[in-house]
């Protein structure tokens, strides 16, 4: 979209299914603030008179450790978007004289303090949430709880019209509120931008690149990149341990490349999440052995639990080339200065999906956006 398609998604006044609002919660105040200066500047450039969508909040907590939602200011009849990052650890509040990081479960319950302070006197509620909270959680294989699919019950019953996520671990458990509205967007175009920012020399041609999946469950969102570049897909199979658990999972014990070779290329993996790393490391090894040329990794939420030093390593040795991952989630200053951490905004489709929202303009093109990789590719020279 140019900068005119972008002001038109602010039509007047009156086309909008109600006046907008935004609450981002402690934590996505940062993403908060970027999505609203590009919602302000699309309004003024409409002839809209508004400097800001931001409603003030606030979820201060007793010295017990008891907390509470307050909104600042009237929203009666406002389409409020709510943007939590409950992944966000690096939020903290005092409880007996000492200070606790917030946890994902602290996340969510401010989520639910503040649309309770609504008291259902908006117009309507929506919920941007990019890291879904439980969302690894998401299928139950023994007596086990299913996280995910219960808080998306919980924010129905709250009166949520709509969530958004980024890049769903498993986009099924919109299945636990088919009445609900779900969006899970992929935002293949703004990684691909930021490939070409960070690294104005690759070749995504057939001849010189390749998408290769960490695993089986990454399969989906590598057959896109592969389809939409006209390149090689190969795979890794993860063969598991399946009699232990070890950190609540069962141990990896090799990765099995499947697919043609990657000698001389440039190699595209693409993930949700890095956690501790390992996996992306042992396949960066594993195509390093196989005279794969330059390695570029990709999760959407890249929160190296494990810390850097590793990857550190790997970079040093010219094993990764570097590493990409979206501001969706909280990103340490350590990582964001690293010179092989390459940074993906998508703060502005998630303006444009705000947008689009709250004037109940379809949203089709926003979450496919294959016309814009073309002509991304083209003003690149890579078709």
């Amino acid at each position: 979209m140019d900068r005119q398609a972008d002001a038109q998604l602010f039509f007047s006044e009156g086309d909008c299914v109600a006046p907008l609002g935004l609450i981002p919660l402690d934590g996505a105040q940062e993403l908060g603030d970027k999505i609203n200066e590009h919602l302000v500047r699309w309004a003024k450039e409409t002839g809209r008179n508004q400097d800001n969508f931001i409603v003030e909040s606030e979820c201060p907590r007793f010295s017990s450790g008891d907390g509470k939602g307050l909104i600042k200011s009237t929203i009666r009849g406002d389409d409020l978007y709510f943007i939590v990052d409950v992944g966000n650890y690096s939020c903290t509040y005092n409880m007996f004289g000492k200070q606790n990081c917030m946890s994902p479960d602290d996340h969510f319950q401010d989520l639910k303090r503040l649309i309770q302070a609504a008291s259902g006197k908006a117009h309507r509620i929506n919920v941007i949430m990019p890291i879904l909270y439980g969302g690894r959680q998401h299928r139950r294989s023994y007596r086990e709880s299913l996280d995910c699919a219960v808080m998306l019950q919980e924010l129905e019953a709250m009166g949520v019209s709509n969530v958004v996520t980024f890049d769903a671990h498993d986009p099924r458990v919109q299945n636990a509120v088919p009445l609900m509205g779900f969006d899970n967007v992929m935002p293949t175009y703004q990684v691909l931008k930021a490939l070409f920012r960070n690294v104005p020399d690759i070749s995504l041609t057939r001849d010189h690149f390749m998408i290769v999946s960490p695993d089986e469950g990454a399969m989906n969102r590598n057959m896109y990149y592969a389809s939409v570049l006209g390149v090689d897909l190969g795979m890794f199979y993860k063969r598991r341990d399946y009699s232990r658990i070890v950190n609540g999972r069962n141990p990896i014990v090799a990765h099995e490349y499947l697919g043609s070779s990657v000698e001389g290329k440039d190699v595209f993996i693409a993930d949700d999440i890095i956690s501790s790393g390992e996996s992306m490391l042992d396949i960066a090894y594993a195509l390093k052995k196989q005279n794969a040329g330059r390695i570029f990794a990709y999760a959407t939420y890249a929160i190296f639990t494990n810390g850097l030093d590793a990857f550190d390593k790997a970079y040093k040795e010219g094993m990764i080339s570097g590493v990409l991952g979206s501001n969706l989630t909280y990103r340490s200053p350590e990582l964001r200065e690293r010179e092989w951490f390459f940074e993906v905004d998508v703060s502005k489709y998630i303006a444009y999906f705000i947008a689009a929202l709250n004037h109940d303009i379809s949203v089709s093109t926003i979450i496919d956006p294959h016309q814009k990789i073309e002509q991304l590719l083209k003003k690149r020279g890579q078709r």
